[in-house]
């Protein structure tokens, strides 16, 4: 087993006290780091709504997890569409309770190219989804955590440094590490711990999109040179127990040595 496997298990073990009795959103659960998260969140006893476009592409995992002894709904969710966002958190809400854990892992990376070439719309809904889309869901899920509330918001080094090709992306990003500073300002003192985590280059469909795209140093990286979504899933799911809390309302990456001591991971070389 790897270093992603081992972690995630051994914060299913510690977590599963921690998180007994929580509620779950994760947008984007359909595959990659989402999935991941799903799993791990449910191996920690949390009850999880899997949240994407499509339901179809989510029954397997819903079933997965609960023949594994976890709790799961699928629910259909597009981030781009608040009525769609409010529905879906008023289903959950239906069926397990409030929601005080939301991962705001849904993404896009199109359009890539350079600013002038890129279609006006497509730019847009890059935006649309990657920002908009994670405030659609904090705003929807935020009166439920009356009580407090962990928000996790997926982010990345390109919310601090220009890609070339990856302008629409790289604001977006930007924006939602403002936003994640601006939610721990205001909510912060009532309980609710907010955190933009960066996973690391992980092998998902969207790094394979980046890979055909041959723009930036990153489409030149081997699938190799990535990590699984294992680990960051794991540390996601340490990052909603107690002992995440002193990371809230900060930008923090899964290279960070200290993150990585109290999460279990060994340091890097």
């Amino acid at each position: 087993m790897g270093e992603g496997g081992e972690l995630a298990g051994r914060v299913a073990l510690a977590g599963r006290v921690a998180l007994a009795g929580r509620v779950a959103l994760v947008t984007g659960a359909s595959r990659g780091i989402g999935a991941a998260t799903a799993r791990a969140l449910a191996a920690s006893g949390a009850a999880v709504a899997l949240g994407a476009r499509s339901v179809e592409a989510l029954a397997a995992l819903a079933e997965d997890i609960t023949a594994q002894g976890g709790r799961a709904l699928a629910v259909r969710l597009d981030v781009s569409d608040r009525a769609s966002v409010e529905e879906a958190v008023a289903g959950t809400r239906a069926r397990f309770g409030a929601i005080d854990i939301l991962i705001n892992n849904a993404g896009v990376i199109t359009p890539i190219g350079r600013a002038g070439d890129c279609d006006p719309g497509e730019w847009a809904r890059n935006i649309q989804v990657n920002l908009l889309g994670a405030f659609h869901a904090i705003h929807a899920v935020l009166p439920g955590m009356c009580g407090g509330g962990d928000i996790v918001n997926l982010s990345s080094g390109a919310a601090h440094s220009p890609l070339e090709g990856w302008s629409a992306y790289c604001c977006a990003k930007a924006g939602l590490a403002m936003l994640t500073r601006a939610l721990a300002g205001e909510y912060g003192a009532n309980g609710v711990r907010v955190y933009g985590f960066a996973p690391g280059l992980v092998d998902t469909a969207m790094q394979a999109a980046i890979r055909a795209s041959g723009v930036n140093p990153v489409s030149r990286l081997s699938r190799g040179e990535l990590g699984g979504a294992d680990a960051p899933a794991a540390v996601i799911a340490f990052l909603c127990g107690p002992g995440g809390r002193p990371f809230a309302g900060r930008e923090i990456d899964i290279r960070d040595p200290e993150l990585r001591r109290a999460a279990g991971l060994e340091a890097l070389a």
